[in-house]
């Protein structure tokens, strides 16, 4: 194709995959296939940018999460562990709705699927409420099924490797910018606020939209088998995983390395926990799924539409360097408004192209202009916006129309309170001046 005709095809291809990606008329991996080969049939790229995703670790975090996810789903790590602790939520409405946020925030440490996380905390959840006099139609049903939902993409953005915005963020800045997060460091950034601050208000929110009582005691909650061998393994497989994680910024290993050789030990005979066949099962969709974004982020930029589309939001939301509460304010809403247009999960995609651009017109540090969007994209105010949340919903049998009363009211809040808190809290790391 022409060197004049690529940057207009390629912004059509741009607008195209989005809106398949953001209104689901396809399903992610028939799009997926359709940019990789529309991309290489009229000649936008070399194939080494355009399947540039298979080679990012975003990809292989996925992947390694996925066979991770999958042994605590079947050697029943996951459910036991959850069923432990939710045992412990009784006492109050207030508080069993606070555990099961809590609850869904730790297991993404050692799950990384939030897809895989709904699938296994729904199900506990109704057999909770079942226990506690919660039944079908009461608005803490209602309540239990919505933490669950809302706190397992939302909260989760303060662990790197536990949701596919944050891979897609990741992968991105690793393939334009060069730049790798660490761990720990993307922690202790983005957790006070994002993870304590915001679980603390969604159950506020909950507790006030949904009110409801617990039943006197609990009843017909299942007894805990003993604890087996292959449950034994993959916890310790999980602590050394999880450890590496946290001190990637000591020894050099990148997550997503540490991540699949965890997914490797547990495909390996006697010492792992799944047999070979059962990569059969793992969900390949969500991977091409991030590889195509990663190779549609990597293709706008190569073409220069991303440069083009920088200069544009600039244009609308100009930057200017040495004003540091105004960028910040700017970049969020940013992160905001593209995650309404084009979900949780094709936002990082957008926003990272744009950084090399709105880095050099604010006067901020490449991190800081790529972390700000975490902000953006876990601020939500519609269900469509984060694919868990309708999957949640439609497990527990809730009406979209409460899950949307939840998500408005919580993306509300989380702007007047979140947003300014951390700015404060980015101040306070010396992030901002």
């Amino acid at each position: 194709m022409s060197g004049g005709a690529v940057i207009p095809v390629t912004a059509v291809l741009l607008v195209l995959c989005m809106g398949l990606w953001a209104t689901a008329l396809l399903p992610e991996v028939v799009t997926a296939l359709a940019f990789f080969g529309l991309a290489m049939l009229l000649r936008l790229g070399g194939a080494g940018t355009i399947f540039s995703g298979f080679s990012a670790s975003a990809f292989w975090l996925v992947l390694s999460g996925m066979i991770v996810g999958q042994g605590m789903t079947r050697t029943g790590l996951g459910a036991r562990m959850a069923r432990s602790l939710a045992a412990r939520l009784s006492g109050s409405y207030g508080r069993f709705i606070a555990g099961l946020v809590m609850l869904s925030f730790l297991i993404a440490f050692v799950m990384p699927s939030n897809l895989g996380r709904i699938a296994l905390m729904i199900p506990i959840t109704l057999a909770l409420c079942d226990a506690y006099g919660l039944k079908a139609g009461r608005p803490g049903r209602t309540g239990a099924v919505l933490a669950v939902g809302v706190a397992t993409p939302i909260l989760s953005a303060a662990i790197l490797p536990a949701n596919v915005p944050n891979l897609v963020m990741a992968g991105s800045a690793e393939r334009l910018l060069g730049l790798h997060l660490s761990y720990l460091s993307y922690f202790v950034l983005h957790a006070p606020v994002l993870a304590l601050a915001k679980g603390a208000m969604l159950v506020a929110l909950i507790v006030r939209l949904f009110p409801d009582r617990l039943a006197e005691t609990a009843r017909g909650l299942p007894t805990l088998p003993p604890i087996s061998g292959a449950e034994r393994r993959l916890a310790i497989i999980l602590a050394c995983t999880l450890a590496l994680w946290m001190t990637d910024s000591l020894h050099g290993l990148a997550p997503a390395w540490v991540g699949l050789a965890a997914a490797v030990i547990c495909l390996m005979p006697r010492i792992g926990v799944l047999p070979a066949e059962a990569f059969q099962q793992v969900n390949l969709r969500t991977c091409f799924y991030i590889a195509a974004l990663l190779g549609l982020v990597a293709l706008v930029n190569e073409t220069g539409l991303g440069e083009r589309l920088g200069h544009l939001m600039l244009a609308v939301a100009p930057l200017e360097p040495g004003a540091d509460a105004k960028n910040f304010a700017i970049l969020t809403g940013l992160g905001t408004v593209l995650t309404l247009m084009v979900t949780a999960n094709g936002a990082p995609a957008l926003y990272t192209g744009l950084t090399g651009e709105m880095t050099e017109a604010s006067g901020l540090s490449p991190l800081a202009v790529v972390s700000i969007q975490v902000i953006g994209y876990s601020t939500l105010f519609f269900p469509y916006q984060a694919p868990p949340i309708v999957f949640a919903s439609e497990l527990g049998g809730i009406r979209l129309r409460d899950a949307t009363r939840l998500t408005l009211s919580f993306g509300v809040v989380s702007l007047l309170v979140a947003v300014p808190l951390d700015y404060v809290w980015w101040r306070i790391l010396g992030q901002l001046k």
